[in-house]
């Protein structure tokens, strides 16, 4: 089985559960739990779990969330390849229904992301990455109606997949825009920064840059949407002086730097790394 089969897969389950997510988002009422961290989990992040892990099992390859968090690291490490997901990633803005939330979907592979899809249910918008092909951003409901009729890796059959799945992908290239998109002449220096979790360190990163730079923009938006920001070219620049997960950060990695942009660990030129044993990221910045 091919890479280009693996990200044709995770692009379908990443709209799939999209649009779970919207049939709790849009009904009347919605409700919200508290884990045990006291963040919220909502219906919609177990709903677009269940539709993800439907279309990864067959691979047959390890799947690690927030839901198998527990997994033993002994064991986890010594995955060479597999699936990091996070059903949904800002669930605080799904919940001030504000439309910033995202499915996310990366692969990795001995700890480095080298694939990722990003779902944006409410803005129907769809980001696709791989090391192979470089980095897009569509029209999800596009890319949804040329699946229509195609096969997924459960219902192929032996030796098909490879054949098949790479015109499928140049099929969707084509409907989509590669990044980064050329931004508009003349814009300041622009920060993309966190709406939810904005820190004294992050507003000292953002006043520096204002005397470096003079007129800067800042951006605020929620979830791995800032990471995209970056890829599509319309920030410079994204840090993260806070509290992430490695799920909430693989599949926006992979589309950064399948565009050119790099993720390091703040103050040092390292790339974030993954499969740690304690999966709390360090603080990173993203830049162009």
């Amino acid at each position: 089985m091919n890479d280009k089969m693996y990200l044709l897969t995770a692009i379908q389950a990443a709209i799939r559960a999209g649009d779970a997510i919207l049939d709790v988002y849009r009904s009347a009422e919605f409700e919200v739990e508290e884990k045990a961290d006291k963040s919220p989990l909502t219906l919609a992040d177990k709903r677009s779990h269940e539709v993800i892990v439907h279309f990864l099992e067959p691979f047959d390859i390890p799947i690690l969330s927030e839901e198998g968090k527990n997994i033993p690291y002994p064991e986890r490490k010594q995955w060479e390849t597999y699936w990091l997901i996070d059903p949904l990633d800002g669930t605080k803005e799904f919940i001030k229904k504000n439309g910033e939330f995202t499915v996310n979907i990366a692969m990795i592979r001995q700890n480095k992301p080298v694939a990722g899809v990003i779902c944006v249910p409410d803005r129907n918008t769809l980001y696709f990455a791989s090391t192979d092909i470089g980095a897009y951003k569509a029209d999800a409901r596009q890319i949804a109606e040329l699946l229509i009729g195609q096969t997924t890796r459960s219902d192929l059959k032996a030796g098909s997949s490879d054949r098949d799945a790479g015109q499928r992908i140049a099929d969707l290239i084509e409907h989509s825009t590669i990044l980064p998109i050329d931004p508009s002449t003349g814009r300041p220096y622009t920060i993309a920064g966190s709406r939810s979790h904005a820190t004294p360190e992050l507003e000292a990163f953002v006043a520096q840059k204002r005397q470096e730079h003079g007129e800067v923009e800042f951006i605020s938006a929620g979830s791995s949407l800032k990471l995209c920001l970056v890829a599509e070219g319309r920030a410079d620049i994204y840090p993260r002086t806070g509290p992430t997960m490695e799920w909430d950060t693989a599949a926006g990695q992979a589309v950064v730097e399948c565009s050119g942009g790099k993720v390091f660990k703040y103050d040092s030129q390292v790339p974030l790394d993954y499969n740690k044993e304690n999966l709390l990221n360090p603080w990173f910045v993203v830049v162009r």
